[in-house]
């Protein structure tokens, strides 16, 4: 019987398939490929999570001497991974039990006695008048000024500008030029004057950044209705 003879090339690729073998041999993959799908089979860690933490397999790291080693195989280690909890947003509620209702009747009675004040004023400053919402005096306690007025006669930045009542007292509040508006120290003021909806205040300019405030109440009868 005769046998042919394998040709060069058939013995190169025979040679190079037994040198791969046993290099695989040596570094232990047929069991590590055995150990991976093995351990794919099991349930993922992330199904044992609990609402504040959850446990997770890790690859524990290895030198590359030791992980070149025949004997080497990956080795897992369960590791707790906290979850970080965000504290939930709680909203502030305005207080509204300081809110006075009056028909609108009234309220423009009160404005009515507020321009008759301005026009004993005879315009010796600049001056406007402002009726007070629920906004300005509970809850919000923003203040918003005439556009026209503040345009022609207020300051163009942001600073500080000076109410002076009708006692001499003075409260300084925020000016925001670009908002045409009263911000902080607003509420300083409509608290301790006990400004209620309906009230009518007559603003006059006396200096550049110092008004002059006078104020007109709503009646207190019976006709207004308290919250």
């Amino acid at each position: 019987m005769v046998v042919a003879k394998q040709s060069p090339y058939e013995e190169f690729r025979l040679r190079r398939l037994e040198e791969n073998k046993k290099r695989m041999e040596a570094l232990n993959l047929p069991n590590l490929c055995q150990t991976l799908r093995l351990t794919s089979v099991k349930t993922s860690p992330m199904k044992k999570s609990n609402l504040a933490r959850e446990k997770q397999l890790v690859v524990v790291r290895r030198s590359s001497r030791i992980s070149n080693a025949s004997s080497s195989s990956p080795v897992y280690k369960e590791v707790v991974v906290q979850r970080v909890h965000l504290p939930r947003r709680v909203s502030k509620g305005r207080d509204l039990s300081n809110r006075v209702y009056v028909s609108e009747e009234i309220r423009e009675e009160a404005f009515s006695k507020a321009e008759k004040l301005q026009a004993d004023l005879r315009n010796r400053f600049p001056s406007f008048v402002k009726s007070m919402l629920q906004s300005h005096v509970s809850g919000g306690f923003w203040l918003g000024l005439p556009v026209h007025f503040c345009r022609s006669e207020l300051q163009k930045q942001d600073g500080v500008i000076t109410l002076i009542d009708e006692e001499g007292e003075e409260f300084e509040i925020v000016y925001l030029a670009k908002r045409t508006g009263l911000s902080g120290g607003w509420l300083g003021f409509a608290v301790s004057h006990n400004l209620v909806y309906g009230d009518a205040l007559v603003f006059e300019l006396v200096r550049p950044t110092v008004f002059k405030v006078y104020i007109t109440r709503v009646k207190s009868s019976g006709e207004s209705l308290k919250m």
